[in-house]
């Protein structure tokens, strides 16, 4: 145990990306909706692994992803997340460790589901399309949730998706109730409209009454409040989180509190290479800045710069040492 202060702890699906270039008729071929994240089994993996082209390997996951951008920024941070005692799991739990991560949940073991990983088809326009055997990660549970990690974290930051596993939803209810009972905050990604589709009434139940910070895209958002216009989400939301930080790809972001209203450029400095974690890398540069103690509409303006950065490249991990990029240090 250590009594060091965390800015943000992580919870989430603990997943190896596989990346991809693809055309758009092998996702016609595959049957795969275009940018969306669909869950497949062992099987449905083994043969869409096959018939991908030459991938690239490492270590990802929503909330992963968001840690590692974290680190980069400066950040003190942790994770949870389940992998099993395996070649792929051991190299995810070095990563977060290499980069200053606090990373102690117990891994699976050697006979128990292989971790997971995430197989992302990246098409000429940039869009990613995903497809997750959670493996491993499905075997999160309240036992796996660090109190102690918890409570030194002035955030924790959780991804949407883990709501698809009864044992993980129950992991994310505990920590958010260990967190807000030592006076710290909860944020939650939507992740993806068609998580949201499953998980409507949760979340929005979540929203308002166990979220304080909520991140979402436009089509997550309107989602969730079921309404065709962006304007009309926003409305809905800013009744029910302390804070929203909703992003519009090449729009920028919306960040509102209450009667606040922050509208953020998007950061055009860079070419589109591959979208994945864009999303993720926005929440990394957002929650750096609140937890340091900047106003929303700097955080969110960090956001979009790490945004930039990690769509300028192939993956979803930073290339650059983002506390130099963004922040010159």
């Amino acid at each position: 145990m250590t009594d060091e202060q965390l800015d943000v702890v992580g919870i989430g699906n603990a997943l190896v990306d596989v990346l991809s270039h693809a055309e758009d008729d092998f996702l016609v071929k595959e049957d795969l909706v275009k940018g969306s994240m669909t869950l497949i089994e062992a099987d449905r993996a083994e043969s869409l692994y096959g018939a991908m082209g030459p991938g690239v390997e490492m270590s990802g996951g929503s909330a992963g992803n968001t840690m590692a951008g974290l680190a980069s920024l400066g950040s003190k941070g942790g994770y949870i997340g389940k992998v099993r005692d395996d070649q792929l799991g051991r190299v995810f739990s070095h990563d977060l460790k290499a980069m200053g991560l606090e990373f102690s949940t117990k891994m699976e073991a050697e006979d128990g589901e292989p971790t997971g990983r995430c197989l992302i088809l990246v098409t000429p326009d940039a869009e990613r399309t995903m497809n997750t055997y959670l493996g491993a990660a499905t075997m999160l549970t309240p036992d796996d949730i660090d109190e102690d990690q918890i409570a030194r974290a002035k955030v924790i930051y959780m991804e949407g998706y883990l709501w698809d596993r009864p044992g993980a939803k129950e992991a994310f209810r505990k920590a958010a109730r260990v967190a807000h009972d030592a006076g710290q905050k909860v944020s939650l990604s939507l992740s993806d409209s068609f998580c949201v589709d499953r998980w409507r009434d949760e979340f929005l139940e979540l929203a308002e009454h166990q979220v304080d910070i909520l991140f979402a895209n436009e089509d997550e958002i309107k989602s969730l409040y079921q309404v065709d216009d962006f304007d009309q989400a926003l409305q809905h939301v800013r009744g029910h989180c302390e804070v929203a930080a909703l992003t519009r790809s090449e729009k920028g972001a919306v960040i509102v509190s209450g009667d606040e209203v922050h509208i953020v450029d998007a950061d055009s400095s860079g070419r589109v290479v591959d979208t994945t974690g864009a999303g993720d890398l926005f929440a990394s540069g957002f929650l750096h800045g609140i937890t340091q103690g900047m106003d929303l509409h700097r955080s969110g303006q960090i956001g979009a710069m790490a945004a930039a950065e990690i769509i300028s490249h192939f993956g979803a991990r930073p290339e650059t040492v983002l506390s130099k990029l963004v922040l010159g240090k």
